[in-house]
């Protein structure tokens, strides 16, 4: 019987969707060694489903309120059940009480972390794959607790493994813009890009929203009223293939920002929400994108000159392509699933 794993991540248009696209590429790294893997959500939206599912995933629904001793009993119910090899849990619940729970279940536990959100760490091994990431964000942790930190883990999704060789070419002049701000977006910044782009002219834009956002409608009207070329992709399936065609990305300081540096993308990145802060931050400092700071303290104007400034600015493009491509090599996926196979 292949080995499983059961990944405690939820998703939801409140809570976005995140945590769950990340565990679904340390999922598929999972399958490509042989193995099989179940979610287990209490939150999450149908398109997620239909994604998981899609891409051979089973999914559970546990009803509870994430993170509770409930939570903890049901999730180590549900692994095993299937005889999970291990349990992966991505999420702010998850603190230091469930993570016990777990371990006092008799369970292996890989916890995947943003900002050391937890009091104490009692997980096997600690996922934080940000640029940030450092040893002494978990000085409260078990002696045996692993720490997996820094772009070298960072997960991504099994259709940007095949760009790993591919070559971007540079135009003097950056006219093809990605703006790609989450799945769910809940405080809107899309529209507000949207409304600071609408007076480019000779800009090509493709912006991409997840179907769990609320605003399709009303984001669709508004790029009708675009000066520039803009297009609405709802749930891309395509999104290496936007990557390489556009010239600059203005996107999240979250994980999508690694894709981005993988792809040799130059973006503008905004702070969509606090465990983003220390990322956006280092995202800067790092030379890998230019850091607006939180979204709601950017104006539109600010936005236009930020993105007209980089689309001529060749060098500093260049560099940030190099950059990224150096921090994010695209085997994160292969050393973790490794390294819990040979626990």
């Amino acid at each position: 019987m292949p080995d499983r794993l059961l990944i405690r991540a939820d998703g939801s248009a409140r809570t976005g969707t995140g945590h769950v696209m990340r565990c679904l590429a340390l999922a598929q790294g999972w399958q490509r060694t042989g193995g099989q893997v179940v979610f287990a959500q209490a939150e999450s939206t149908p398109k997620l489903v239909e994604r998981l599912n899609r891409d051979g995933m089973e999914v559970v629904q546990l009803h509870v309120a994430p993170g509770t001793p409930e939570d903890a009993a049901q999730t180590a119910e549900q692994a095993r059940s299937r005889a999970a090899s291990a349990i992966v849990a991505d999420g702010y619940a998850f603190g230091a009480a469930w993570q016990q729970r777990i371990k006092a279940a008799g369970f292996r536990l890989l916890l995947l972390d943003d900002y050391a959100h937890a009091e104490h760490y009692s997980a096997d091994w600690v996922l934080n794959q940000n640029l940030n990431a450092d040893a002494n964000l978990y000085v409260q942790r078990e002696p045996y607790t692993q720490l997996l930190l820094g772009t070298r883990y960072a997960q991504l999704r099994h259709e940007f493994l095949a760009w790993a060789k591919w070559q971007r070419g540079f135009p003097p002049v950056a006219r093809r813009v990605l703006v790609t701000l989450g799945g769910s977006d809940p405080d809107n910044v899309t529209s507000k890009v949207i409304a600071a782009l609408a007076p480019l002219h000779e800009a090509e834009i493709v912006v991409v929203v997840g179907g769990s956002n609320p605003r399709l409608a009303e984001l669709e009207a508004a790029g009708r009223t675009a000066q520039s070329t803009l297009r609405l992709v709802v749930d891309a399936t395509n999104m290496p293939e936007l990557m390489a065609w556009a010239d600059v990305a203005v996107a999240a300081a979250g994980t999508t920002s690694l894709e981005l540096a993988f792809m040799g993308l130059p973006a503008l990145t905004f702070v969509l929400a606090d465990n983003q802060r220390a990322s956006g931050e280092q995202l800067q400092t790092a030379g890998l994108a230019r850091n607006l700071g939180w979204h709601s303290d950017v104006s539109p104007d600010r936005i236009l000159d930020a993105l007209a400034e980089l689309q001529t600015d060749l060098p500093a493009r260049l560099e940030m392509s190099q950059r990224g491509r150096a921090a994010v090599d695209g085997a994160g996926t292969e050393r973790v699933a490794a390294i819990l196979r040979a626990n």
